[in-house]
């Protein structure tokens, strides 16, 4: 059956279907009317292979305790070895509800209260709430912007934060979010080696792997056995396949010990079997989704492109960032004189859109904003178009 879901350019009405980008704008403190480009989820239909998977499995109306056989972990390895070069193992695997929640048992699993986990603002903000809300210090050795605008690490700071701080837990972010960096193989080996002779855990959340649009991902734990040792790579079909609602993620684990005191926390956080329709969704895209994927990439290189362009051209002031991974723009507009109050405000009172104000991700993203590039062209042409006329 061949793929049905290539349009990419009509608009979908999202609005009362329980969506949290279009449905909690008022519970949120934003205006009702507010346009959402804030959350990382795509405004496209995923794959008509999910789809029919999916109801498919709804129409058998049991959903009993469900496990998935050979197939599902088959269809995982296979994308990730085509895709990534890696050759993930079995045993290696433990499923979760979400990556968050991952990071979060890392946090237990691998850490005291009062300890220190490291991290490279700005970054995702969950990384800073999962460390904060179990009673740790969130420790950041900031990125450093060069002089053509790319986010690059500091790898002298970072090994002093370690030492300085006794750092255990590290949280890498590869593609970054919100900076858009794919990370070469020559970066993460200078952390790499750093984390290996200071015995720090690496938990390499690798969501948007396969949003590689300059560059190459590579898997963290890929690149030494000495880094597969000490990692936890955070895997998902949530923004590949736009799947976030379905609650599946695949933690891969290489190490015995550390599998052994992650799951330990799984265990205790009460989680076992998972949504049937998530694991069902999960092994359909991977198996299937490729041509539906292909297709939203090269629509989604397209849009940033525009973004790009129409930065340049028209918003006077704003700077978009080098992008190269993940479908989520960083704009700079420290060169408009707004601050981050004056910004804010001009993008959701008088522009009318949601955006992901630069600040959620530490104190270093204020001036930035993060808008979500996986959406028709029309609504990101509109949004743009609200940020010039408030410029």
């Amino acid at each position: 059956m061949p793929e049905r879901n290539l349009d990419f350019d009509t608009v979908i009405d999202r609005k009362g279907t329980y969506s949290l980008k279009y449905d909690f704008a008022k519970e949120r403190h934003m205006p009702e009317d507010v346009l959402p480009l804030w959350v990382a989820d795509m405004d496209f239909r995923t794959t008509s292979y999910v789809e029919d998977a999916v109801v498919k499995r709804a129409a058998h109306a049991i959903y009993g305790y469900s496990e998935p056989g050979s197939a599902y972990f088959d269809a995982i390895s296979g994308w990730i070895s085509r895709q990534h070069g890696w050759n993930v193992r079995r045993e290696w695997l433990v499923k979760t509800p979400g990556v968050v929640f991952a990071l979060a048992m890392c946090v237990k699993a691998f850490t005291k209260p009062g300890d220190g986990v490291l991290l490279q603002l700005p970054v995702y903000y969950p990384f800073m709430e999962v460390i904060e809300d179990n009673g740790r210090r969130v420790v950041s050795n900031d990125l450093i912007r060069n002089e053509d605008g790319y986010y690059i690490m500091d790898a002298e700071g970072f090994e002093k934060k370690i030492k300085e701080e006794k750092i255990k837990l590290f949280f890498l972010c590869n593609p970054h979010n919100p900076v858009g960096r794919v990370w070469t193989k020559d970066e993460l080996v200078i952390i790499g080696d750093i984390c290996v002779r200071n015995g720090v855990t690496v938990v390499s959340d690798e969501i948007h792997q396969d949003f590689a649009f300059n560059g190459k991902h590579i898997p963290f734990a890929s690149i030494k056995k000495e880094y597969e040792d000490i990692s936890i790579t955070c895997t998902s079909p949530s923004k590949t396949f736009n799947l976030a609602s379905m609650l599946i993620s695949n933690i891969f684990i290489p190490n015995a010990g550390l599998r052994h005191s992650f799951r330990k926390e799984v265990d205790a956080a009460g989680i076992s079997q998972l949504s049937v329709l998530g694991l069902i969704a999960c092994e359909a895209a991977y198996r299937d989704g490729r041509e539906w994927y292909e297709a939203m990439m090269s629509y989604v290189r397209s849009n940033i492109e525009y973004v790009r362009d129409f930065t340049d051209k028209r918003l006077k002031g704003v700077e978009m960032c080098p992008h190269e991974g993940t479908y989520l723009v960083w704009l700079d507009f420290s060169g408009t004189g707004l601050n981050a109050d004056e910004l804010d405000d001009r993008i959701i009172h008088k522009a009318k859109l949601w955006l992901d104000s630069g600040r959620v991700f530490g104190a270093i993203g204020e001036g930035f904003q993060r808008i979500n590039a996986a959406c028709p062209r029309s609504i990101l042409k509109e949004a743009l178009e609200r940020i010039e006329s408030v410029l």
